[in-house]
């Protein structure tokens, strides 16, 4: 296990500090704020832990509703809204300086046959074939070596490789709004069903937002062209499958409006089976000196 890994896990694993209340530290993302994903997964290992082993998560619906600072630890609220027969229903806050930063609904339910079909998994290249975030980035001769190697400290985790360029690699023209990005850990992780959920969550929020930019010919954050950040985000868990092995996370956006921006994405396994779905809203703005002035 590669020690980004294991701080990366460190991360997620919280500190209970009453019955129902959890405290997470934070650190440094890109963007001067709390990374969203970490949020999102904290909330999610938060509620996980107040529910069955047996009852793996199914679903989650959260609001990012404040910035999170990174030097301070956040606090995580977790409500035991419903335990039925089948079906656990989590409702979880967390909270930085007495304040709301995000709000977290996760449902989690114990295993049942049922009906079974999905849609198929589209064709990719061999992810062993593709070039590593870390060849990549320090290929761009165009980004500033602060933003490359924030970005390789931030997703040191995890052996993340884009199918094309990714928006800050090439930009400047527009691009079909698409995007694909094989992922896994960078090394073995336990045998928790919650925790390969809680990483996926984690990876999820890196590139989702991706498709948004490509369609605008943009680069992102990594060159300053947006200003962004994640609204909300909501996950379907569909099958099993392990973050440590391959994984293809296919991206699309079909809509941008009103300085907001949607992701749609699905995460299948190697062999075909489709995991996760994704749907993210996100705020995507052109910096002030790019707009028109307003009519007096």
């Amino acid at each position: 296990m590669s020690q980004a890994l294991q701080d990366l896990l460190d991360l997620l694993d919280l500190e209970q500090i009453e019955e129902n209340i959890f405290r997470g530290q934070s650190r440094l993302a890109v963007v001067p704020r709390v990374f969203g994903g970490q949020v999102a997964a904290q909330a999610l290992v938060a509620a996980g832990r107040t529910v069955p082993a047996d009852r793996p998560a199914h679903s989650l619906h959260a609001y990012f509703l404040r910035p999170g600072d990174a030097g301070a630890p956040i606090v995580y609220t977790v409500d035991r809204i419903r335990d039925g027969r089948s079906f656990t229903t989590r409702r979880v806050v967390a909270v930085q300086h007495g304040k709301p930063i995000f709000h977290l609904s996760a449902s989690f339910q114990t295993y049942e046959e049922g009906l079974e079909h999905q849609e198929p998994m589209p064709s990719a290249p061999d992810p062993d074939a593709l070039p590593t975030s870390q060849a990549r980035l320090r290929d761009y001769r165009h980004l500033d070596p602060d933003v490359v190697e924030r970005f390789l400290e931030a997703r040191g985790a995890v052996d993340l490789r884009y199918v094309d360029e990714p928006p800050y690699g090439r930009f400047g023209e527009p691009r079909a709004p698409h995007s694909q990005v094989w992922f896994r850990t960078n090394g073995k992780l336990a045998d928790d069903p919650l925790l390969h959920v809680v990483l996926a969550t984690y990876v999820s929020d890196m590139t989702l937002l991706d498709s948004v930019l490509l369609a605008h010919g943009r680069g992102g954050w990594a060159v300053g062209d947006v200003v962004g950040a994640s609204l909300d985000h909501a996950m379907w868990f569909h099958r099993p499958f392990r973050a440590d092995a391959w994984l293809l996370y296919d991206q699309q956006s079909p809509s941008t409006h009103g300085g907001r921006g949607l992701g749609q994405g699905r995460i299948y396994t190697q062999d075909g089976r489709l995991a996760v779905s994704v749907i993210q809203e996100g705020l995507v703005r052109v910096p002030r000196e790019e707009q028109p002035p307003r009519p007096s």
